[in-house]
C-alpha cells in the first residue's frame, strides 16, 4: 500500500554518516507518497566531522574493503576508489595508501564518496522525495499525527516521527580554559609559536589526526598529548582469520572467566589477538548485552581503554607518522589527569598529576586541543537532545552513554508522543558496537525497514 498524497515526512537530524545513509535507506524502502528530510546544521551534508577534514594525510582507521556505504554492495567503496584513483592530483592521490594490512583511503575521500552517493540519490530523476535543510534543528513538539520540528532559523515543520542521527556528541571540554581550539576548526587554533608546546587531551584516533593536523599547519614545535593511561592505539596489521568464538553462559558470567576464555583463544591463534578480537566483531553485542549489568559497569570502569586500542586500530601510514613523531623527540605521550588550568595572557598552565605519581606538576602551554572522543548523552548540552530530555520524550539509557533505545531503534522516554529513533553513536549502551561504518550501515537498513512497516501500520488503522 503506498502512503497518501498528504503523508507528512520523516525527518533524519544530522547528515554525518549515520543520518546520509538513513535517508538513503528510508527513501528506499517507504513509500513514494512519504518524503524524508534530511537536516543538517552545518553546511556540508554528508560528511560529517569525520569526513569532513580537507587534510589527506588523515586516514580511515578501517579497511577499504570495509568501507562501503551499502550492507548489500561490499566493494562499493573499493570500485569508487579503483574508477577514482586514477584522476586524483598528486596531493590528494596520496590519501591511498596500499600496505601489507589492506589498503587504506584518507577520510577527505571518504568524504567525497558520501557526497557523491547522496547527489546521485537527490538528482536521479523522478518527484523529488528528499528535501535538504540545511538548519539546526532545536526542538521537536509534539502535535497531531507526530511533531512540529523546530529550527534555528524559525522554520515550523511537521513531521511524523524523526530519527536522532547526530553522530557522536562532543564531551564537556572540562576543566574549561580560554586557550582551548577545535581539533576540526582550524581556525581557532590561530597562531602558534615554535617554541612553545601544545597540549592534546587524549591519545586516541583523534590525537593523531590532531598532530597530523598541526604538522602540516607548519607547527614544528613540541606536543604533549595526555590521557589517563597514556595509552597509543594499535596499529592494523595483517592477521589471519579467527574462527567466531561459541561462548557459554559461564564465559559470559563475569569480566574475568570472559577474559581468561579470549586469552586462551589468542595463545591457541599463536598469539594473533587481532585476528581473534575481529573474530569478535559479528558477537560483540551478544556479549554485551549478555554481561550481567555489573560486569558492564566494570568493563566500562576498568578495560574500556584496553579494549578501544586493541579494537579500534590505526592506519599504518598514521601510526608510522606518529612513531616518527615519538622517535625524534617531538610528540611525548603521557598518562596522568588534569587537575586544574589557570589561563593566562598567552598560554596555560595546566597542573596535572601523573599516573603513579605522589605530586602534582605544572605544564605550560599555547593551546589546548580535545581529543577525548565521544561525549556522553547524559552530559551533552546538545538543545534538542536537552529539551527532549527534559520533556520525557526520550531519556539517557545505561550509564549515560547512549539513550534508552528497544531494539526496534525506538528511543524510549517517561512520556508517550510521535516516534522518535537512533541510529548510530546515541545507541552506545544498548548496543556496544554502533560507531563504525560496518554497524552503521547494516542499521540504517534495519532502521528504514522497521519504520517502512511502522508507518505501513498507522496508515491501515
Amino acid at each position: 500500500m503506498g502512503a497518501s498524497p498528504s503523508a507528512l515526512p520523516i525527518a533524519v537530524i544530522g547528515a554525518g554518516f549515520s543520518g546520509t545513509m538513513a535517508a538513503i535507506q528510508l527513501l528506499e524502502t517507504l513509500p513514494r507518497g512519504r518524503p524524508v528530510l534530511l537536516c543538517e546544521r552545518s553546511e556540508s551534508f554528508a560528511r560529517g566531522l569525520a569526513y569532513g577534514t580537507g587534510d589527506f594525510g588523515h586516514f580511515l582507521n578501517l579497511r577499504a574493503a570495509n568501507m562501503s556505504a551499502f550492507p548489500d554492495r561490499p566493494r562499493h567503496f573499493e570500485d569508487w576508489l579503483a574508477r577514482n584513483a586514477p584522476s586524483l592530483p598528486p596531493e590528494e592521490a596520496v590519501g591511498i595508501r596500499v600496505t601489507p594490512a589492506g589498503t587504506f583511503a584518507s577520510r577527505p575521500l571518504y568524504g567525497r564518496y558520501l557526497s557523491e552517493i547522496l547527489t546521485e540519490t537527490v538528482t536521479n530523476g523522478g518527484p523529488p522525495r528528499l528535501r535538504l535543510v540545511n538548519d539546526g534543528v532545536t526542538d521537536l513538539v509534539p502535535s497531531a499525527g507526530g511533531f512540529s520540528l523546530r529550527t534555528e532559523g524559525g522554520l515550523g515543520l511537521p513531521v511524523a516521527g524523526a530519527v536522532l542521527a547526530m553522530g557522536n556528541l562532543a564531551g564537556t571540554g572540562e576543566p574549561h580554559s580560554r586557550h582551548r581550539a577545535d581539533i576540526w576548526a582550524p581556525e581557532t587554533i590561530g597562531r602558534l609559536q615554535p617554541d612553545q608546546p601544545v597540549l592534546i587531551v587524549g591519545t586516541g584516533l583523534t590525537m593523531i589526526d590532531a598532530v597530523i593536523s598541526l604538522r602540516r599547519r607548519g607547527f614544528g614545535g613540541p606536543i604533549v598529548a595526555l590521557s589517563r593511561r597514556g595509552l597509543l592505539p594499535n596499529t592494523h596489521a595483517p592477521a589471519a582469520a579467527h574462527p567466531v568464538p561459541n561462548l557459554t553462559a559461564t564465559d559470559l558470567s563475569s569480566l574475568v572467566t570472559l577474559s581468561r576464555r579470549l586469552h586462551a583463544s589468542a595463545r591457541a591463534a599463536g598469539g594473533d589477538w587481532r585476528g581473534v578480537i575481529d573474530a569478535l566483531r559479528p558477537v560483540t553485542d551478544f556479549i554485551w548485552r549478555s554481561l550481567p549489568q555489573s560486569e558492564r559497569g566494570r568493563f566500562l570502569r576498568h578495560l574500556r581503554p584496553f579494549w578501544d586500542v586493541h579494537r579500534h586500530r590505526s592506519a599504518p601510514p598514521a601510526a608510522d607518522a606518529i612513531d616518527r613523531e615519538i622517535a625524534d623527540g617531538r610528540l611525548t605521550v603521557r598518562a596522568g589527569r588534569i587537575l586544574s588550568i589557570a589561563d593566562e595572557a598567552t598560554q596555560a598552565v595546566v597542573t596535572l598529576r601523573p599516573r603513579g605519581a605522589a605530586e602534582p606538576e605544572r605544564l605550560a602551554v599555547q593551546c589546548i586541543l580535545d581529543a577525548t572522543g565521544i561525549g556522553r548523552v547524559g552530559e551533552t548540552t546538545d538543545p534538542l537532545l536537552r529539551r527532549l530530555i527534559d520533556r520525557g520524550l526520550v531519556r539517557p539509557g545505561a550509564f549515560g552513554l547512549g539513550l534508552d533505545v528497544g531494539a526496534d531503534f525506538r528511543a524510549r522516554g517517561q512520556r508517550q508522543a510521535g516516534p522518535v529513533w537512533t541510529l548510530g553513536p546515541l545507541m552506545r549502551g544498548a548496543l556496544w558496537e554502533c560507531i563504525a561504518v560496518p554497524d552503521i550501515r547494516n542499521q540504517a537498513a534495519d532502521l528504514a525497514a522497521g519504520i517502512a512497516a511502522e508507518m505501513a501500520r498507522a496508515e491501515a488503522a
